[in-house]
């Protein structure tokens, strides 16, 4: 009988609680990994499915993900009458948190440029796409929110129409598709006491001002609503997306919009570049820092475990010796508990991971070249945690058994 399960099989109890406590340990391992997938996934969720070729942002920033962007609505007709351009279509992303239903519910708002884009890109879990201009919504599984249900931001009541699955944003927010035009009301939210004393600055600086005075009747018209009076812009959107026609020379057509010099413009590639170096190359080397931290623990206690249980058989180890038995035996006694250990705790790892997981407030991508690297890591780890107890092991002199 191999001698390794015959000594683990003697110590069942301890041998259960150990790879259930090494697993526990890989299992953190293994989530640090799928946390840092899942923020990966989140972050660039929109730029990689909206199906966009170019980003036009706010001049000199690096687009609406890696931070704020402001330009007019009217640059999507700029766009729009470049040779190549298929389609140009503004989008608007925002946060909000609103109190609804005795909790707290915090949103990513994304405005999607009604009719052109319907949400048609978005996976529906049950639903259907936006079919009007208002008052609908797709909304994302863990916003807590049900197909039909209507929930009211700002001045405007909103039904949801459709519901979809692990559209997250990178802040991990649920994110609600509306139009654009909708998701800029409710940022643009203003409350009425607020416009009608803005209605009455307008009026005194236009009284204040020589125009105003040689021209009374203006005073009454910087008062009425600001749809009204063209000196006014329309509210901004975040960007301007570019789907390019089949064959575009796409270098030309940046090269174009940079030559505008009030705006910005970026490949998709470039947009999630932008996006992955910003704050997430920071949790990135947050998580990494933690993955080699608990590496080093798990392979210290490992370590601690097998040189335990080394010395708990240091009168058997003698006996072999004494009997004739090679220090190779033992050797591999001592290298098979430990690889024995080592598998065991992955495989307690990934059963744990599996149940767990799901029900963390953030996705857990666990990708298959991540627990490929893990399974390798903890191999490196079983032969390392081993050499302690070997060299305690091989140190045994066989009359130790006669004591």
């Amino acid at each position: 009988m191999n001698l390794a399960i015959k000594d683990i099989r003697h110590n069942l109890g301890r041998f259960i609680f150990t790879s259930l406590g090494i697993g526990m340990l890989l299992m953190v391992v293994m989530g640090m990994s799928g946390i840092y997938r899942g923020i990966i996934e989140d972050a660039t969720l929109l730029i990689d499915d909206i199906g966009a070729n170019i980003w036009i942002v706010q001049y000199d920033t690096r687009g609406p993900f890696a931070e704020l962007s402001r330009i007019p609505q009217n640059i999507a007709y700029r766009a729009q009458i470049i040779p190549g351009v298929e389609t140009a279509r503004t989008f608007v992303q925002h946060t909000i948190q609103r109190q609804y239903m005795g909790r707290q519910l915090r949103m990513s708002v994304v405005g999607l440029d009604w009719p052109v884009d319907k949400g048609g890109w978005v996976p529906l879990v049950t639903g259907k796409r936006l079919t009007e201009n208002h008052y609908q919504m797709i909304a994302d599984k863990s916003l807590g929110l049900d197909l039909g249900e209507k929930i009211k931001l700002g001045k405007n009541t909103y039904t949801v129409v459709g519901i979809t699955s692990n559209m997250i944003s990178s802040s991990g927010d649920g994110i609600g598709f509306l139009t654009v035009q909708d998701a800029l009301n409710i940022q643009f939210d203003t409350s009425g006491e607020a416009i009608r004393l803005e209605r009455i600055s307008r009026g005194v600086r236009v009284s204040e001002s020589d125009l105003g005075l040689k021209q009374p009747a203006l005073i009454e018209y910087a008062q009425q609503e600001s749809s009204h009076l063209p000196a006014l812009s329309s509210p901004s959107v975040s960007a301007v997306i570019l789907k390019l026609a089949p064959g575009a020379n796409k270098k030309q057509i940046m090269r174009t919009i940079d030559g505008w010099g009030d705006v910005s413009a970026y490949t998709s590639n470039g947009e999630r570049e932008l996006l992955l170096k910003g704050s997430v190359e920071k949790v990135r080397k947050q998580i990494g820092l933690f993955r080699i931290l608990l590496t080093i623990i798990s392979a210290i206690i490992m370590a601690l475990i097998l040189y335990t249980l080394t010395l708990d058989k240091i009168h058997s180890i003698a006996l072999l010796k004494l009997i004739g038995a090679s220090n190779w035996m033992i050797l591999k006694l001592i290298l098979q508990e430990a690889f024995i250990l080592g598998i065991s705790g992955y495989a307690v790892a990934y059963f744990l991971g599996e149940k767990i997981f799901p029900h963390f407030p953030r996705r857990v991508i666990l990708s298959a070249d991540d627990l490929i690297q893990l399974g390798i890591i903890v191999l490196v780890i079983s032969v390392v945690s081993s050499l302690l107890g070997i060299v305690k092991a091989l140190q045994v002199k066989p009359n130790e058994a006669l004591n």
